[in-house]
């Protein structure tokens, strides 16, 4: 079953912000999780209509407007956004109180030159963007410590996933398996299609299994980033049983998703967040 369950929620405004929540993680008291989809928001085309990102030309007042949306559907103060500068690294930043808002109006007072963040503090909502890239959650029940983490190939083939919860164990006492762990939409290996060059440092992390990537057209292959970073999880000591994995690809659903690849770099982008209440 898709964990991450489309619908769109209620609100006071004539169109409400389309979110798919993690439906699984709703079990644990005063979480939320999920991911944003492409529709119920201001922005024009080609970013119709709920990109939440500052840094795609779009009206820096729609994107704000589409984060307060956002925000007040799920329930949550404005003030609690807190985003960072994604730059395809793997650098993992430890968000505190003092960090709690960061981004969420400007790119300039947001967490700098970072792809993923952890928290053990509650009342923070951490938030990611993406366009095709993989979306990482990580939750600690028993220490209430959450990851939230951004892995495109470059980010994937530098194991981000095993870089956050590194930082959950070292910053948190987190023990990876009691980890939970969830994999949002992104490109599928039916439509991410990479070179050689990318190719060879993908088999310096993953074995050569169809599941990861297939020989698609000359010189070129078809790329599974959700199963690679799966299977870096397991690798980092989660258990797959404790590992959900969206079915979604955004390149195929440009319906319901901003896609980078399939719209040529000209589109919005969808946001995961990841938090828990006082």
């Amino acid at each position: 079953m898709e964990p991450f369950a489309y619908e769109s929620v209620p609100g006071t405004r004539v169109v409400a912000p389309e979110l798919l929540p993690l439906a699984p993680w709703a079990r644990f008291e005063s979480l939320t999780a999920g991911f944003s989809a492409r529709g119920g928001g201001q922005s024009l085309a080609p970013r119709a209509s709920l990109n939440t990102a500052l840094h795609v030309e779009d009206d820096e007042a729609a994107v704000i407007a589409n984060r307060r949306a956002i925000a007040e559907a799920l329930d949550w103060p404005f003030e609690a956004w807190t985003c960072a500068e994604q730059v395809h690294g793997k650098r993992v930043y430890r968000v505190t109180s003092e960090d709690r808002g960061r981004g969420r109006q400007s790119r300039e007072s947001a967490i700098q030159d970072a792809d993923a963040l952890i928290t053990d503090e509650s009342g923070i909502l951490l938030v990611m963007y993406f366009a095709d890239c993989v979306p990482l959650y990580f939750y600690d029940p028993k220490r209430g410590a959450l990851g939230l983490a951004h892995a495109g190939w470059k980010g994937t083939v530098a194991d981000i996933a095993a870089a956050t919860v590194a930082a959950m164990s070292r910053e948190y006492g987190s023990e990876p398996a009691e980890l939970y762990a969830a994999i949002g939409p992104s490109i599928g290996g039916c439509c991410y299609e990479v070179d050689e060059t990318v190719m060879r440092q993908v088999r310096e992390v993953v074995p050569d299994e169809n599941k990861f990537y297939t020989a698609s057209s000359a010189g070129k292959s078809r790329l599974n980033l959700k199963e690679i970073n799966k299977h870096l999880m397991i690798k980092a000591g989660i258990m797959p049983s404790r590992i959900e994995m969206s079915g979604w690809c955004t390149s195929c659903s440009t319906n319901l998703f901003f896609s980078h690849r399939m719209e040529q770099g000209r589109t919005g982008r969808m946001m995961s967040w990841l938090g828990k209440k006082k």
